[in-house]
């Protein structure tokens, strides 16, 4: 008999987020994903919730109002300026850019689209206002031990690594 997913269980799976309306992959994870049922909240309620009961080799859809999850869209997010005001290596459409405001407060922005005249900008997360399915496919359920319950996800044991403030790179560095 194949273990259930419920609280305290270790829990391995893959995921994709589909546009309802089109079937369209909007987002997937890379490499599968693992938490501890109950313990660590790294799917939103609505995903976790519809996840408990099931087993290795499910395969679920489950229907999601983005704006639930992510907010509604908000339209003053939305810049659009004249493209030669623009520094060349943020011409890209799909290129993330790391903004900060007066506050010093940050905010991921992406570019959404580009002609020869103007560039528009968005900082709404490109799943909000949307009709989503998650659709996740459970790889594995187990019991998680009691270091993977407390820290919520599994645990490796090896070496610490330690990064030494001089390598970290300044955040306005980043262009992607």
């Amino acid at each position: 008999m194949s273990e259930t997913i419920q609280e305290n269980k270790f829990v391995e799976l893959n995921y994709k987020v589909l546009d309802a309306k089109t079937g369209q992959v909007l987002s997937t994870v890379e490499f599968p994903i693992s938490y501890v049922h109950g313990a660590d909240q790294v799917l939103a309620t609505q995903v976790t919730d519809q996840l408990y009961g099931r087993s290795a080799g499910d395969v679920i859809e489950v229907p999601i109002d983005g704006n639930m999850i992510f907010g509604p869209r908000d339209e003053n997010l939305v810049f659009t300026d004249y493209i030669e005001n623009v520094p060349e290596e943020y011409r890209e459409v799909g290129l993330k850019i790391l903004m900060e405001n007066e506050k010093g407060e940050s905010k991921a922005f992406i570019v959404t689209r580009m002609n020869d005249k103007t560039l528009t900008i968005d900082g709404n997360n490109p799943l909000c206002g949307r009709d989503l399915i998650f659709k996740l496919e459970i790889l594995t359920v187990r019991d998680a031990t009691e270091a993977e319950i407390e820290a919520g996800t599994r645990v490796i044991d090896g070496p610490d690594v330690e990064i030494a403030p001089e390598s970290m790179v300044p955040i306005d560095k980043f262009s992607k």
